[in-house]
């Protein structure tokens, strides 16, 4: 058996900007920290006692036969990448919901993908598990989704990643102090609306607009870089990040009417009106997670006034998807 350990990721800035669409024509960047709760993917060879050759377990139960029997687009066609011929099993666990704007979709493809490689004896890097990533989900499922989280998920940190018009990209660690990073991390909540969603559909919405909104996407990218230089200088207060959030949020919210709606607002409001500084629906909007900077003095009161959404403690994690158990079976 393999099992594999992949990070979900947060996303501050910059999103948007890197989706194919735009960063072939414009150049693309974002601001991005993977956290510590993750997607568990495990694979083994299937013995050969079973009426199925193939068995898939998540929320669902697939047990069929062909790949092309597959449901789970991710699963399907990573075998068919990967050219699979013996039967097998997947299994996943995730720490939070699917389809809640933390790139838990992308952390299941880079996680499967980084099992069926060690599952054939091989290590690959962070650039090749993004890459083949990027492919599956872009290129072969076809999904209306950008390149970060797949970026993100597979290096892991908190980064800033650029998304060049030649369709590569670089992943460059910020680099602050250990105390302002702890202290930025004290400054965030994060809570679960309840609401589950497919950031494709949300996405496509965004797309169809972009082309008209393209001073707002630019505006969106810029925001990258003045994010950057708030957390590198030690004499700008970490307020002015809360601050550039709640621009970003009000900038993104009218790239479509699908990113939000009055449920999310409702949110929003309160928070700010106990004392967060800004925030934002992370990943394509539309339901998810919701992401508040506020001072600890406030966050008590925060969470009383959200006590109908799930508030969920996290702390910055560096690492990416790894291989965390690694026994391969001999069928």
């Amino acid at each position: 058996m393999i099992i594999t350990k992949t990070p979900y990721r947060i996303s501050f800035f910059g999103g948007g900007t890197d989706h194919p669409s735009w960063f072939r024509e414009n150049h693309g960047k974002v601001l991005s920290t993977t956290f510590n709760k993750y997607c568990y993917i495990s694979v083994r060879h299937l013995p050969p006692f079973f009426e199925h050759k193939y068995r898939v377990v998540y929320s669902k139960i697939e047990s069929v036969n062909n790949i092309d029997e597959i449901l789970h687009p991710s699963v399907r066609e990573s075998l068919q990448y990967f050219k699979c011929t013996q039967g097998l099993e997947i299994h996943h666990d995730g720490d939070l919901p699917a389809r809640s704007g933390i790139g838990s979709s992308s952390s299941f493809t880079v996680g499967l993908v980084n099992a069926m490689n060690a599952l054939k004896g091989s290590i690959r890097s962070s650039e090749e598990l993004a890459k083949t990533a990027i492919h599956i989900e872009q290129d072969m499922i076809k999904e209306n989704v950008g390149s970060q989280d797949q970026v993100a998920t597979a290096y892991g940190g908190f980064n800033e990643i650029d998304f060049n018009m030649d369709g590569t990209f670089s992943v460059n660690p910020i680099i602050i102090s250990q105390d302002r990073k702890v202290n930025l991390n004290d400054h965030l909540m994060l809570f679960f609306t309840g609401i589950s969603r497919f950031s494709s559909e949300v996405a496509k919405s965004q797309l169809e607009n972009m082309k008209n909104c393209h001073s707002q996407m630019r505006e969106m990218q810029a925001m990258v870089g003045e994010g950057l230089s708030i957390l590198t200088n030690d004499n700008s207060s970490l307020d002015e990040f809360g601050f550039l959030l709640n621009d970003a949020w009000k900038m993104k919210s009218s790239l479509s009417k699908d990113i939000t709606n009055s449920g999310i607002d409702d949110i929003y409001d309160i928070a700010i009106k106990n004392g967060a500084i800004g925030g934002k629906i992370l990943g394509a909007g539309g339901g998810g997670f919701i992401l508040f900077f506020a001072k600890p003095e406030y966050q008590n009161k925060i969470k009383k006034a959200l006590s109908g959404l799930t508030f969920v403690p996290f702390k910055f994690d560096n690492s990416g998807s790894k291989v965390v158990l690694y026994q391969p079976n001999g069928f």
